[in-house]
C-alpha cells in the first residue's frame, strides 16, 4: 500500500506542478482540467498515508509537504468559483429591466440525434439569442423549425465537429463568420440590436481542445485575438462559446483581464457544462463573459438532451449607467506581453474586420449603446 500510495502522490504532485509551467504543449495545458479531481486525489492520499503510515521519517514529511503544496496550488485556481469568494458579476435591481436578454448556449455533438429533446429544451427556456455549436448539414435540416421562431440567424454547418448556428429574435447587423487562426474552425461576429434599440456586439467561439498531437497554441491566440476585439470595440460586448478551456486556467484567465470582461460564475459556482456522461469528470467548458454594462438576472444549467454538453442558460439585463459598480481586473505588463507573445506567435491580425458601412465611434470615452 505505501508504495502505491507513494506512486499516487507524486502523480498529484507532478500533475500540480506542471501546471505552473506557461507552455502550449497540449499534455501539459491538459492538467488545467481536473483541478478538483487532483485536490481530491491528493487529499485522500494524504489521509490514507498518514493513517496508514504516517509521517515519521524526513523523507515522508517531505513527500507530506509536497502533497499539501500540490493540493493548494489546485484549490487557489478553483476557489474563486465558490460561495467563498464576493461574485464579480453583480446582479440586477430592476423589477421590470426593459433591456433583458436570455443567451442559450449548447454544444449539441454532431453525433447525437435527439433532435427533438434539443429543440424541447429550447421551446422551455425559449432564448433570445441561440448558440449552438457542433451543427453538421443533419443537424441544420432537423433544427429547421427555428427559422419560425428566430427570424435572424447565421449559420456554418460543417462536418468537423465545429459547425456553428445562431439565432436570434433581435435584430443582427454587420454579421460575419470569420475564420481567425484556423482552417475549418469558424467563429461570428454581429451587433445585436435590442428592442428598445440598444446595441452591443456577440462573438461566438469554439477552438479546438488539448490533445495528442494537438497542442493550445491556436486555441490560445484565437481567445486572445477576440479579447483584444472586443476591448477595442466602441459597443459593449459579449463573448460566448465553447471555448474547450476551463474557467480557472491561465488562459481564460488571461482573456477576461484583456477583454475587460465579468464571468458570472465567479463567486457563484462551476456550472460544469462537460461530461454531461461523466459525473466525477465535469468542467466549465461552455462559457459566457460580458462587459460591466450588463447586469445578471439568472444563470442555470439547463437538463441533459443527449450531448456530451449540458446547455447553459443566461439571462442579462443592460444597464451601463451601473457598469463602474463592478471591479473588473486589469492585466498588469507580463500578462500583456504574454498575450502579445500568444498571439504573435502565430501572426493573428487582432483588429477586428472592417464592418459594412460606416462604424459608430464614441465621442466620451464611453461604450455605445
Amino acid at each position: 500500500m505505501r508504495i502505491a500510495l507513494e506512486l499516487l502522490g507524486c502523480f498529484v504532485i507532478l500533475a500540480s506542478l506542471l501546471t505552473l509551467v506557461k507552455s502550449t504543449y497540449w499534455w501539459i495545458r491538459v492538467l488545467d482540467f481536473p483541478r478538483v479531481q487532483v485536490a481530491l486525489l491528493g487529499l485522500l492520499v494524504l489521509g490514507l498515508y498518514g493513517w496508514f503510515i504516517g509521517f515519521e521519517l524526513l523523507t515522508q514529511k517531505i513527500f507530506a509537504g509536497l502533497l499539501v503544496l500540490a493540493i493548494l496550488n489546485e484549490a487557489v485556481h478553483v476557489y474563486k468559483f465558490t460561495p467563498l469568494v464576493r461574485p464579480q458579476a453583480l446582479r440586477s435591481k430592476i423589477k421590470a429591466p426593459k433591456n433583458s436578454f436570455g443567451i442559450m448556449i449548447s454544444n449539441v455533438r454532431m453525433s447525437n440525434t435527439r433532435y427533438d429533446r434539443f429543440l424541447k429544451v429550447v421551446r422551455e427556456n425559449d432564448p433570445d439569442l441561440l448558440l449552438i455549436n457542433e451543427p453538421n448539414h443533419r443537424w441544420a435540416q432537423a433544427l429547421s423549425e427555428l427559422d419560425e421562431r428566430y427570424p435572424y440567424c447565421i449559420k456554418e454547418p460543417l462536418e468537423n465537429t465545429y459547425g456553428m448556428m445562431f439565432f436570434s429574435k433581435f435584430k443582427l447587423s454587420h454579421t460575419e463568420v470569420r475564420y481567425l487562426v484556423e482552417e475549418g474552425i469558424p467563429s461570428f461576429y454581429m451587433v445585436v440590436e435590442l428592442p428598445t434599440g440598444k446595441r452591443f456586439d456577440l462573438f461566438t467561439v469554439h477552438p479546438q481542445p488539448p490533445h495528442l498531437h494537438k497542442d493550445t497554441d491556436t486555441r490560445e491566440a484565437e481567445l486572445l485575438t477576440v479579447a483584444k476585439m472586443a476591448k477595442d470595440s466602441p459597443y459593449a460586448s459579449i463573448v460566448i462559446g465553447d471555448l474547450n478551456d476551463v474557467a480557472w486556467s491561465y488562459t481564460t484567465n488571461l482573456f477576461r483581464k484583456i477583454s475587460g470582461l465579468l464571468d458570472p460564475r465567479i463567486g457563484r459556482g462551476f456550472y460544469n457544462t462537460y461530461n454531461a456522461f461523466v459525473p466525477f469528470f465535469r468542467y466549465s467548458l461552455d462559457h459566457i463573459f460580458y462587459d460591466p454594462a450588463f447586469r445578471l438576472i439568472r444563470i442555470r444549467r439547463l437538463p441533459f438532451f443527449g450531448s456530451d454538453h449540458f446547455p447553459i442558460f443566461v439571462r442579462l439585463n443592460y444597464e451601463p449607467l451601473e457598469a463602474d459598480e463592478h471591479h473588473v481586473p486589469e492585466p498588469d505588463e507580463q500578462e500583456q506581453e504574454d498575450a502579445e507573445e500568444l498571439i504573435n506567435n502565430l501572426d493573428v491580425d487582432a483588429t477586428p474586420s472592417p464592418s459594412p458601412g460606416s462604424t459608430p465611434q464614441p465621442t466620451n470615452g464611453e461604450k455605445l449603446s
